[in-house]
């Protein structure tokens, strides 16, 4: 099984976009309170990485996913593939 650490490379080439710019990511980069991302980015931001790692992500686990780490804890434990 993957280790989330695998899918961290993939998923800041999906958040680079959503980032300002010269902003470094990380693990613990939060994504509503350092990347500024409201309700209609975030759901832009799940569309890209359902696409990118082909899972689909459940509406009801967003609330636990603040930061970049989360996210990719999230895809790995779906299935993503990296």
């Amino acid at each position: 099984m993957a280790s989330y650490q695998d899918f961290l490379p993939d998923l800041y080439t999906v958040l680079k976009p959503f980032a300002n710019e010269g902003e470094v990511l990380s693990e613990n980069t939060e994504l509503v309170a350092d990347l500024g991302l409201d309700s209609l980015k975030i759901m832009e931001l799940m569309l890209e990485i359902e696409d990118h790692f082909d899972v689909s992500i459940p509406l009801n686990v967003l609330p636990d996913i603040r930061t970049i780490k989360d996210l990719a804890v999230q895809v790995g434990s779906l299935g993503g593939s990296a």
